[in-house]
């Protein structure tokens, strides 16, 4: 049958409507966020792509969906008390069902943008995600720093978008539309978060500092224990053992039952103690301001002196930290799989690695000369406990490093020995081997 004469085709060409809808007039703002609250929202923004704050966001975005025009960014309100308690089965109820309210919301609203001619696009709340690009950036839009700029709260220390009214009791959406608005919306000109510090004081691995600093490795390895790196850590724990016994003696009974737990019904978060401890919000800061002894002995030190497993890898700071803060808690070592797989990922990775307590005293500048498949250079500083990563080679080095990609990628993923690779010269140094020792304890595996 050739084309034109196809029943769908004829149809098509009798309509006198064109079977692409005109250019239509930017949309009306006031409209389209009350589609979206009447879908289910509870707050809304709108965000125009070409918004500096979204600079270093822009290209993923329009990777996902070139049509881009405006970023509808929206959030869903959580339930507080079962945030709070130290039950967690009943906060991660609470998360899965307001993630799948955030997922239908974003479909519904995209259904009926299509219906009236607008292309748009809704990605996950959270999960699933792009897992191909595991361990790189994974995820489609980046929902925070959107929902920021749309007006919808501000980061508070603990790195959780603040609501101005709801709190950080929230999850957000966004959903990517192919037309422009009549008025977009502007940041709030405040942060709601208090700086009380109570998430700090919460943290079961220390991952918010009192500074402002976080520690992704520690937070990623406990509270995402069941999620991506740590599944796949207990996928190689199964592996490597000899039998059931041997089983055993690495996982416990009840450590394979969360993850059967996870695995049926939906992967568990660890902690999120940093969200159920936070006070800041109109709906929230009321009973804080009134009594804080009371917000202490009923939200705050109920997760402190929970007795539980503390999901940790060795030699880290959380280590310490849980060693030291909370010693009636299980410190359990653990992989975390955030193992790189190209020598680009390794570099935009270590300050996410990167443990600040294991570089004390260290003060040094590191050469990276990457040759064979993956061709680079790269300059590393690490001072005061804190590090940069520079394209380049940048300043006078205290230690030079030269290795073929493959080679550096496959000691980073145990893969390889460096002993091997430097009597083979497949790694040289010009400069101290301590260095390279000093530099390793920052990003204990």
């Amino acid at each position: 049958m050739k084309l034109e004469e196809h029943p769908t085709v004829q149809r098509m060409h009798l309509k006198t409507v064109p079977s692409v809808p005109p250019k239509k007039e930017p949309l009306d703002a006031g409209w389209l966020k009350q589609l979206v609250l009447d879908a289910g929202a509870d707050d809304v923004g709108l965000v125009e792509i070409g918004r500096p704050a979204l600079d270093d966001q822009r290209q993923d975005i329009l990777n996902a969906f070139p049509h881009t025009k405006t970023l509808i960014s929206f959030v869903v309100r959580m339930n507080r008390e079962a945030i709070r308690t130290p039950a967690r089965s009943v906060s991660n109820t609470e998360f899965h069902h307001s993630g799948d309210e955030v997922n239908d919301i974003a479909r519904n609203v995209v259904q009926e943008l299509e219906g009236q001619g607008f292309r748009a696009m809704n990605p996950a709340m959270g999960f699933p995600m792009e897992m191909d690009r595991f361990p790189g950036k994974v995820w489609v839009v980046s929902h925070k720093p959107v929902a920021v700029a749309a007006g919808l709260g501000m980061m508070g220390i603990h790195r959780n978008v603040i609501h101005e009214k709801f709190g950080n009791f929230i999850l957000l959406g966004t959903i990517l539309l192919d037309a422009e608005v009549s008025e977009a919306s502007q940041p709030i000109d405040y942060n709601p978060c208090l700086e009380c510090k109570l998430c700090v004081a919460a943290c079961p691995v220390g991952a918010i500092s009192a500074e402002g600093d976080f520690n992704f490795s520690a937070c990623y390895t406990h509270n995402y224990r069941e999620f991506m790196g740590g599944f796949t850590d207990w996928v190689e724990q199964v592996a490597d053992s000899r039998g059931a016994h041997d089983y055993r003696s690495r996982v416990g009974d009840a450590e394979s039952a969360s993850m059967w737990q996870s695995l049926s019904f939906g992967a568990n978060y660890k902690a999120a103690y940093c969200l159920a401890v936070c006070p800041a919000g109109e709906d929230v800061i009321g009973p804080f301001l009134t009594d804080r002894k009371s917000h202490l002995k009923e939200v705050v030190r109920p997760l402190q002196e929970k007795e539980e497993t503390i999901y940790v890898t060795k030699n880290s700071d959380a280590e310490d930290h849980v060693a030291k803060r909370f010693p009636h808690k299980n410190i359990k070592h653990v992989g975390n799989s955030l193992r790189p797989s190209t020598i680009g990922v390794f570099l935009n990775g270590m300050p996410h690695v990167f443990q600040p307590g294991k570089s004390a005293g260290l003060y040094a500048t590191f050469h990276f000369t990457f040759t064979g498949q993956e061709p680079r250079q790269a300059t590393v500083v690490i001072q005061q406990q804190k590090i940069s990563v520079k394209d380049g080679h940048v300043g006078q080095p205290d230690l030079h490093v030269t290795s073929d990609s493959q080679t550096w990628i496959g000691f980073l993923r145990k893969e390889k020995s460096v002993v091997w690779a430097l009597l083979r010269r497949k790694i040289r140094l010009a400069g101290p081997l301590k260095l390279l020792v000093a530099f390793g304890k920052c990003f204990p595996q």
